[in-house]
């Protein structure tokens, strides 16, 4: 319950799909617009991340990054679909990162009317309690804080599914030094693909810049597509092509997203050098 003075930071809405959600009081966005929690997670991530085929090849552990745990639709979205396989010797690890669990309590205090929380109120329990829940063939860890410091927390990932705020009202999980970082947090021994549910020029012109092999994501909700990156380009059905480059080279966001930086911006003379010569449109 809170008092006038301390108002709700979130508060529950129903979506388009008529679904119930969260919306953060103080960035003005809802979770999973639209079509839902649970429709856009297992959409966006689990199929287009093809985790099940792609855990099952995977020796030894398939590490997964949750980034953005939020109400946690994702993280059980990916759980529900991997529980399944136990039986076959799949083995993962999960890794929620956020600042803080203040949605998660907030959601589960409204399992009821969300729906999806409720067969994993016990696992949510542990995991803000202990910091860690464990199912058959399930490792569920919580790494709360900045994770700008808390991404080295976790083993290099197979699989991100980076879901936070918007670059409007977030704008340092969007920038071209964080996603730098986030790069080179990744294995070449470890094909990783990243799910994003934007389809900025501006985000991808960072993502392309950070390091990433960058194309175009499966649509959700009212967007017609979204962003997949990867250490891999093989694991990009449709990587950006030499026709969104010179798109780019016209665009008035083409800039990559660095602190301070006024936008929209087009692309400077030297970026675009450093794009155009990026492996992914050589040749």
């Amino acid at each position: 319950m809170f008092s006038e003075n301390q108002p709700a930071t979130f508060e529950l809405v129903t979506v388009q799909s008529g679904v119930r959600s969260l919306r953060s009081r103080e960035h003005g966005e809802t979770f999973h617009p639209v079509v839902g929690p649970m429709t856009e997670a297992v959409a966006l991530h689990v199929r287009q991340q093809r985790l099940v085929e792609r855990a099952a090849a995977t020796n030894g552990s398939f590490v997964i990054w949750d980034v953005g745990l939020g109400a946690a639709a994702n993280a059980i979205a990916a759980v529900e679909a991997l529980a399944e396989q136990a039986d076959t010797g799949i083995r993962v690890e999960l890794h929620s990162f956020d600042v803080n669990e203040s949605a998660l309590r907030f959601a589960l205090t409204h399992a009821e009317d969300l729906g999806y929380l409720v067969p994993h109120v016990a696992a949510i329990q542990d995991l803000l309690t202990k910091g860690e829940s464990r199912q058959a063939n399930i490792h569920w860890r919580f790494h709360a804080g900045d994770f700008h410091a808390t991404m080295s927390a976790g083993p290099a990932p197979h699989a991100v599914l980076y879901d936070p705020y918007s670059p409007q009202t977030n704008p340092e999980m969007w920038t071209l030094d964080h996603f730098t970082r986030l790069r080179g947090c990744l294995s070449p021994d470890a094909p990783c693909l990243l799910t994003n549910y934007t389809r900025s020029t501006a985000v991808r012109v960072t993502l392309l810049l950070a390091g990433f092999f960058v194309g175009c994501g499966h649509a959700t909700g009212e967007k017609d597509q979204t962003t997949i990156a990867s250490n891999d380009l093989s694991l990009i059905e449709e990587p950006l092509d030499a026709g969104w480059l010179r798109r780019v080279h016209r665009s008035t966001n083409g800039a990559p997203l660095r602190p301070g930086v006024q936008r929209p911006a087009a692309i400077s003379l030297e970026d675009w050098a450093r794009l155009s010569a990026h492996p992914q449109f050589r040749g």
